[in-house]
């Protein structure tokens, strides 16, 4: 069985979750691609805003309303994909380079879901971990970053609100002890790695099953 089918089944599964009169936050990615016609196939009277300006267009184009986030506080639901999935729920992810803008609406949502196919799940997170930060001050913020580990450019466009893209490629050893020195380093807009605690409902695509996983806080 395709990775891309059961990713499409997995984002099936979470359009599933979206009822009438939901505020809906929608990711970026490949698997969110599968979401978005699932989501317009529904017909249901709901409002979003998008991580991307790639999210957005599509989802316009298919006839879902999305607003500027500007005008929502908070979601019922955000659908995102992840690069990696831990045991005990941590995420990395920023593949797509839209980390900033996807932590801050899985933050605002009330359940934050994610779809994945079944060679996200990994036994440990593992690097690279997407980070995007600031361009002012770049050298002497990378500098800091070198006291934990390997950063390097990715060469691609600037993120939509003008962040430099890199990735941090030292060890993911401690998760939570990572995510607060990379927080606490001035110049780092946001990293790609996503507590448990923020995480309520995974599905995983396998074969033509799809594995539900609900985390308890």
């Amino acid at each position: 069985m395709s990775t891309e089918r059961e990713k499409q089944i997995a984002a099936e599964a979470a359009a599933r979750m979206v009822d009438d009169s939901m505020t809906v936050g929608l990711g970026t990615g490949s698997t969110v691609a599968y979401l978005l016609p699932a989501l317009a196939a529904r017909a249901l009277d709901i409002r979003c805003a998008a991580t991307s300006p790639r999210t957005e267009e599509a989802a316009r184009a298919l006839g879902l309303e999305v607003e500027p986030f500007v005008d929502i506080d908070r979601f019922d639901l955000a659908i995102d994909g992840a690069d990696q999935i831990a045991p005990d729920g941590w995420l990395v992810k920023g593949g797509g380079a839209a980390h900033t803008r996807e932590k801050i609406v899985a933050a605002a949502a009330d359940r934050f879901v994610v779809i994945a196919d079944s060679t996200k799940p990994v036994r440990a997170l593992r690097p690279p971990v997407p980070l995007e930060l600031l361009a002012f001050g770049l050298r002497a913020t990378v500098r800091h970053l070198g006291r934990l580990g390997t950063v390097t450019f990715r060469d691609v466009p600037r993120s939509p609100d003008g962040g430099v893209i890199a990735d941090y490629t030292g060890p993911v050893d401690d998760p939570a002890a990572l995510a607060a020195a990379l927080a606490a380093t001035p110049g780092v807009v946001a990293h790609g790695l996503f507590p448990a605690e923020m995480v309520a409902t995974v599905f995983v695509g396998r074969g033509e099953q799809v594995d539900r996983t609900d985390l308890v806080h």
